[in-house]
């Protein structure tokens, strides 16, 4: 009988799932290895849950991993023997990716199928063989340019990934340079993990390369990594975003940091509609239509000039109408750009089939052992209800009941004391129910800013607080993305959109971007006790902690009445709970 290797942290399940010891001496190194090729379900306090899928192996063996890779660190981590079956369907999986290939000849556009019985089973397929315009031998498929993508998302559904090799249209040229220093006259140059991503999305101009997706931590500088990838191919580019300040954000990085002339740029949004060599657009504007039936105008911007590279900034909140698409422009190069590819609607899948595979995916901690990102210190503060309030959400419905829990008034005290412990921190106060946040920003004197904030206003508050001259500020969800904030420390969440993974690692990433002396950064989520929010904050923060952040859990109720019942007890890291149930 095989001998256990108790020491290790790992325990590999015959459903392909794979238990995590967190207090194994070998914790860490299980967690990056695992980051790699499985994802994380659920982490509580001592045992963590990965799974394996065929979608996270293909995503690894795009990513360069082989399978031989992925069995040594089973075995060298597990505590038992790995189930055969699991090392044969990891092997299975992996196999798949390659098996089917899209490419293009003199007779059109091709898809070739590795061995005539998988190509049967496929046709058998409606959804596939609909999309398949001739059959030109027992393995190959002609197929019509226009349903490259959507054949991609049919195959993919039915277990299949296609490796698409079919190249891309050049687009129009367009010259571009990366500056060796900036406009405002600092010292500019790739990091090394910046440049591997371009590269890597290059991939020499092949057809292997130029289409996929570039995982990396906020404030590592994803939309450097978006600049390098347009010096590389020199053609006329698309960049979508979240807002328009974000589309801002990506204009001044373009005029700081490339030789683009200002007239090369368009803005296209709510306010402005200029179409240039470099148009940055706001995906609200191209889903925008006048009612729920009508078309949606502004998806013609596609088509508008040739466009050589498409750049989908936060890829993972790409909306269904972009998706749609996203589906007929597979012969023009696509980049993805995101901090997490967690979608709450589990259409990680389409994400891999229209825009490409996970190219890159950096761990934010070995970018934040690096000094590329500040070190955070994530607290989970525990607040109880008043009496009153309690009896409000036994009696009310589900859905209400996370609201009443979300909006806990004690939540005030507890943040004018965590602002108390950083009296001079740059501060954001972050939560999804507007007149909560209003309440707040009213009683702390503290500039609001919600969706209903004209952009002026927005960029003079932004402007101002990455300036100084203001040191707090309210935001509600429109702060989630893509806006710049470098010297922001201290984050306090009061409320969140239930269990949104993504939300959680957006917000965390608004304080991570590298700071001068210590480097470090603070984030704390309030609460309620016993209610369904602390049970949806597990779940926000499962990507976090696949990411090795750990959250401190303060139950200030529990440690009020041990410290009356005890002097010696630790005390909390900010001002004790001076809040009562009255």
């Amino acid at each position: 009988m095989p001998t256990a290797r108790y020491e290790n942290p790992l325990i590999v399940q015959s459903d392909h799932t794979v238990l995590v010891e967190v207090d194994s001496p070998c914790y860490v190194e299980a967690r990056d290895a695992l980051a790699r090729f499985a994802e994380l379900v659920k982490s509580p306090e001592h045992v963590h849950t990965y799974r394996i899928t065929p979608l996270s192996i293909w995503n690894a063996r795009a990513a360069g991993v082989t399978v031989e890779w992925i069995r040594e660190r089973l075995r060298e981590l597990s505590k038992y023997d790995v189930p055969r079956h699991v090392e044969f369907e990891i092997a299975e999986f992996a196999a798949r990716f390659g098996k089917l290939k899209l490419t293009r000849d003199h007779r059109g556009l091709v898809l070739s199928i590795s061995d005539a019985a998988l190509a049967e089973e496929l046709i058998r397929h409606q959804t596939v063989t609909s999309l398949l315009a001739q059959r030109i031998g027992s393995r190959e498929f002609l197929v019509e340019p226009a349903e490259r993508g959507r054949l991609k998302q049919a195959l993919i559904k039915v277990g299949y990934p296609v490796e698409d090799l079919a190249g891309y249209r050049e687009g129009e040229q367009l010259e571009l340079i990366l500056r060796k220093e900036t406009r405002g006259g600092l010292s500019f140059h790739l990091r090394d993990y910046q440049r591997e991503a371009a590269e890597t999305f290059y991939a020499a101009g092949t057809a292997r390369g130029g289409s996929g997706v570039i995982v990396l931590p906020c404030g590592a500088g994803k939309t450097v990594v978006g600049l390098a990838c347009m010096a590389r191919l020199q053609t006329s580019t698309l960049v979508l975003t979240t807002s328009v300040t974000a589309t801002r954000q990506w204009i001044a990085e373009l005029m700081d940091k490339t030789t683009l002339p200002g007239e090369a740029i368009g803005e296209y949004n709510g306010h402005t509609k200029d179409i240039r060599p470099v148009t940055i657009a706001t995906y609200n504007i191209l889903t925008w239509r006048a009612d729920k039936t009508g078309r949606f105008a502004h998806l013609e911007l596609f088509d508008q000039r040739d466009w050589g590279l498409i750049i989908y900034d936060e890829v993972h909140l790409l909306p269904a109408p972009v998706f749609q698409v996203t589906a007929g422009l597979q012969a023009r190069r696509r980049l993805g750009l995101t901090a997490t590819l967690v979608r709450e609607d589990g259409r990680e899948d389409d994400v891999f089939a229209l825009i490409g595979p996970k190219k890159v995916d950096m761990p934010w901690k070995e970018l934040e052992r690096q000094g590329w990102i500040a070190s955070a210190q994530c607290h989970e503060v525990r607040v109880a209800m008043p009496e009153p309030l309690r009896m409000d959400y036994a009696v009310a419905l589900p859905r209400d009941r996370f609201r009443i829990a979300a909006e806990n008034p004690q939540k005030r005290e507890m943040v004018r004391q965590i602002l108390a412990y950083h009296p001079h921190a740059q501060t954001l106060i972050i939560g999804m129910y507007v007149e909560q946040l209003r309440e707040l920003a009213e009683e702390l004197e503290v500039p609001l800013l919600t969706g209903s904030t004209r952009q002026s206003r927005r960029d003079e508050l932004f402007t101002q607080f990455k300036a100084g001259a203001i040191r707090l500020l309210a935001v509600s969800k429109v702060a989630n993305f893509a806006v710049d904030l470098p010297d922001a420390s201290v984050a306090i969440q009061v409320s969140g959109t239930f269990g949104s993974r993504q939300e959680e690692a957006q917000r965390l990433g608004r304080i991570l971007r590298p700071k001068p002396g210590e480097n470090q950064a603070h984030f704390y989520t309030l609460v309620s006790q016993d209610t369904v929010e602390q049970d949806f904050a597990l779940k926000r923060q499962l990507f976090l902690c696949e990411q090795g952040y750990e959250y401190e859990i303060h139950d200030i109720e529990q440690l009020r009445q041990k410290q009356l019942a005890d002097e010696s007890c630790p005390k909390l890291p900010f001002p004790t709970w001076r809040g009562s149930n009255e």
